[in-house]
């Protein structure tokens, strides 16, 4: 007999209170033996929880249709971060899961508790919820997580490090539908897009269409920065300590530069950072193709056009762009000839001042990089464009990862040189990264066009900038017998 109780006590009605709210009888209940391994209870749990929420969904909602749009709805805000949307699955979960008294039963480590645990295996986002809160040491400062299939990866030391936690082909189809119930800002084709949360994480996803059966991918990315300045670049051993005079110096002289590198080189966090030197009294545009760098919280009192576009809406903007008066443009993130070609003609005007990023892994191709990619699309001359590109731009700094993903370098800055008697480029690169000791080496070299720059703009800044490059080249200098000059092979482009 006492065997007997003993067993009736390890049952329990999980659908008791759905009998209560919806009439069920209870022949349909479903009993869960709490006999059964942890995981199997959990899933039964979270099963039991997702029907209920669908029975007073159906009870508040008349067309199937708007049913099924108004969860899809909460569930995307829910996901991105609104937190009323957040309250209302977290607060029903927590009055189930105290009706039930469930309060005691297990959930997977990688959830804070059972209520996030039940809302991210059913709506949420499932087990790479535990790299969005950062929840352990190990991942607080990973920059990037992956789902790759029903495999889940989180950036760690620089490495993407498979979890134990999975998640299934239909939770991941579900995610997909939930992020994208409404066209989001950045759509490209059917089987690319990018959703952006509440805290700036971007979300990029590339369907069935793009991947093979079964890998579609979901790759998240964080962006952590919060010091933009030179010092912290230094402290995170980015750029030389020693050097930032001679940068600060750079930004008050008013050079055109250009960031370039592979992705995750931390290219878009210096040129914010170097922005955030610039004279906030002087107008600016900024064009991104995502919506990253928020200059109206990092320079809050200075004048900023922030415009965000790509593919055919920035093609929509360009004589708009090009007829504004601003001092300087800011291109982040320029990947298509219509970026390059607002930045070239932008400069091309006489305007100072100006930043941009580009995805080009070696600086000295800078100027063919840009200038193929303009005249692809616009049918102009690619020999006077590379020209035009190597006179309007007048230093490239390029940047690096270390075989430590989660570190990077300055590998060099380049002066771009154009001689106008002889139509000859030449590239100068001043300063150089050395893997093997982990340090930068300088030579002192400036064109006679950039100390006309520097007269015409601000003279005081450019003395000290000279001096500055002549101090550090002097105390880290180039070995003598290595040839800091390229000049490319642009002749025969020559029509």
């Amino acid at each position: 007999m006492d065997n007997i109780k003993l067993k009736e006590k390890n049952i329990f009605h999980l659908d008791e209170y759905l009998e209560k709210t919806s009439g069920e009888s209870s022949e349909s209940k479903k009993i869960i033996d709490i006999s059964k391994d942890k995981n199997t209870r959990f899933q039964e749990i979270c099963s039991a929880v997702k029907k209920y929420f669908q029975i007073e969904w159906e009870q508040e909602q008349g067309d199937k249709g708007e049913k099924y749009d108004v969860l899809l709805e909460r569930q995307k805000k829910a996901i991105i971060g609104y937190k009323k949307e957040v309250s209302f699955f977290k607060d029903k979960i927590e009055e189930y899961i105290k009706v039930n008294n469930l309060s005691n039963e297990w959930h997977p480590k990688w959830y804070q508790n059972l209520s996030s645990a039940i809302f991210h295996e059913n709506w949420g986002l499932a087990g790479i919820n535990e790299w969005i809160e950062a929840s352990s040491k190990a991942i607080e400062g990973s920059s990037s997580a992956k789902i790759i299939g029903d495999r889940i990866y989180f950036l760690i030391d620089g490495k993407q490090v498979l979890q134990k936690q999975t998640i299934s082909y239909e939770r991941r189809k579900q995610l997909r539908k939930a992020l994208l119930l409404k066209t989001p800002k950045k759509r490209i084709g059917e089987d690319y897009h990018e959703v952006y949360m509440l805290n700036g994480t971007r979300i990029t996803i590339f369907g069935e269409g793009k991947t093979k059966d079964g890998q579609d991918t979901f790759i998240f990315r964080k962006f952590f920065v919060k010091d933009y300045t030179f010092e912290k670049q230094a402290q995170l051993g980015t750029i030389p300590e020693y050097a930032i005079p001679l940068f600060q110096n750079m930004i008050n002289v008013g050079f055109n530069v250009a960031f370039s590198g592979a992705v995750r080189t931390a290219k878009t966090t210096f040129l914010t950072t170097w922005q955030t030197y610039e004279n906030k009294e002087l107008e600016g545009i900024a064009v991104e193709t995502d919506p990253e760098i928020p200059f109206h919280k990092i320079m809050p009192t200075a004048p900023i056009v922030q415009l965000v576009a790509d593919g055919e809406e920035l093609e929509g903007i360009v004589k708009s762009v090009l007829r504004a008066d601003a001092d300087y443009i800011i291109m982040a993130e320029a990947r298509d000839a219509t970026a390059f070609y607002i930045a070239l003609e932008v400069t091309d005007r006489g305007t100072r001042r100006s930043k941009m990023t580009a995805h080009f892994s070696r600086a000295i191709d800078f100027p063919y990089n840009m200038a193929k990619k303009i005249c692809e699309k616009y049918q102009a001359d690619l020999y006077s464009t590379v020209l035009k590109v190597t006179q309007n731009f007048n230093y490239v700094f390029e940047f690096i990862q270390l075989q430590d993903k989660s570190k990077k370098r300055l590998k060099g800055i380049y002066e771009l040189r154009y001689d106008s008697i002889e139509h000859k480029v030449t590239i100068h690169q001043i300063c150089k990264y050395r893997h093997s000791t982990d340090d930068w080496c300088w030579k002192y070299d400036i064109g006679e066009d950039k100390r006309i720059i520097g007269e015409e703009e601000n003279y005081d800044a450019f003395k000290m900038y000279d001096a500055e490059l002549k101090r550090i080249a002097e105390k880290y200098p180039m070995p003598e017998d290595e040839n800091h000059i390229t000049q490319p092979a642009y002749n025969h482009l020559r029509r």
